[in-house]
């Protein structure tokens, strides 16, 4: 299991970055803005690419208290969804910085989603990625079954989420975009 911090700063991608950590009362937002991008991030996704990381896309990370994932929204620099990002993990909490973090189980769920009129994100497609890293983790030793187990549980019970538009960081963080609580 890995302890996977939400702070971006410092990437090696970029050279000029800005990012915000805001205690809510049911969790943590981490606001990341890409200024400038020297190697833009491409990523898979269902047989085709999507561009995740540039100059001006924005990264707004919510993990919610007491919870076993955390989900990351990636825009594009017009301010649309290119892709959300749910971390399936084992709990969580946050460092002395104020920086939240998560158990990583190593699965993660993808989508996308298109903006409906009225603002509403309506997810359209998912995928759960990395399971032959868990599954390597389990045989080396680095997760128990029953981490594995709670590892798909969770996973699937985000991607139902998603797709039944129930998911309910998704709503915090297009909330949070519309008013920022600053």
């Amino acid at each position: 299991m890995k302890h996977k911090r939400a702070s971006r700063l410092g990437w090696h991608r970029v050279a000029r970055e800005d990012e915000t950590v805001l205690a809510l009362p049911h969790g943590r937002v981490v606001d990341y803005v890409a200024h400038e991008v020297t190697a833009p991030l491409v990523v898979p996704f269902l047989g085709r690419d999507l561009r995740i990381l540039d100059s001006g896309y924005r990264w707004v990370h919510y993990a919610p208290t007491g919870h076993n994932c955390a989900l990351t929204v990636h825009l594009g620099p017009s301010g649309v969804p290119a892709q959300l990002y749910v971390d399936v993990g084992d709990g969580g909490g946050v460092d002395e910085d104020g920086v939240p973090y998560i158990n990583d189980l190593y699965l993660d769920v993808l989508a996308v989603c298109e903006v409906q009129p009225g603002g509403a994100w309506h997810v359209t497609e998912t995928e759960i990625i990395d399971v032959a890293d868990l599954d390597a983790a389990l045989q080396g030793g680095r997760v128990t079954p029953q981490q594995h187990a709670l590892a798909w549980h969770e996973a699937r019970a985000a991607e139902t989420a998603l797709r039944a538009g129930t998911f309910a960081p998704l709503e915090v963080v297009r909330t949070y975009l519309t008013d920022p609580y600053t």
